[in-house]
């Protein structure tokens, strides 16, 4: 399979734009609200800022035609202890393809030949059985278990808490 990280354009805005406003993955972002495409055209536009400034990444997962088939965050970036957590979404239409996992070892490369990044991190529902077993393939390890973390669906969810020395 043949797919990229690269840095977000603004032909990616329809796809981000998808994303960000699929309510049912607001539970997993602890997000409650839709996104417009003006804040997400401001988002993309800033998107240039470096990782060391900003605190986090935003890259899209290309496909061998360049197109955005999902998106991977850096967030809460730790220079210091050179750590920072993930985010991953694939969209719903190009599920099941194996642009996650790739997404992810490509994202773990990066992270160490170009941050010199010690560790990642997730925290994942634990209901979430598919981002559960993509993290697991790449090598991370379940590390905690956050009970009742948060709340969404009018009720109460557990979280695990995934690592993965680099």
């Amino acid at each position: 399979m043949s797919i990229r990280l690269r840095a977000l354009e603004i032909s990616d805005i329809d796809r981000l734009y998808s994303v960000e406003n699929d309510s049912s993955l607001w539970k997993y972002s602890n997000r409650t609200h839709p996104y417009s495409k003006a804040t997400l055209m401001d988002y993309i536009a800033q998107a240039h800022q470096d990782i060391y400034q900003a605190g986090q990444l935003r890259l899209a997962i290309a496909n061998a035609q360049d197109e955005a088939v999902g998106f991977v965050d850096l967030f809460d970036f730790e220079p210091l202890h050179r750590r920072a957590g993930i985010g991953l979404v694939v969209c719903q239409e190009e599920r099941n393809k194996g642009y996650a996992t790739t997404a992810l070892q490509l994202l773990m490369t990066y992270s160490i030949e170009h941050l010199s990044m010690h560790q990642l991190y997730a925290g994942i529902a634990a209901e979430n059985k598919e981002s559960i077993r993509l993290f697991e393939v790449c090598g991370f390890e379940k590390t905690g278990y956050k009970k009742q973390w948060n709340f969404y669906e009018a009720a109460y969810h557990d979280e695990y808490f995934y690592q993965k020395i680099l």
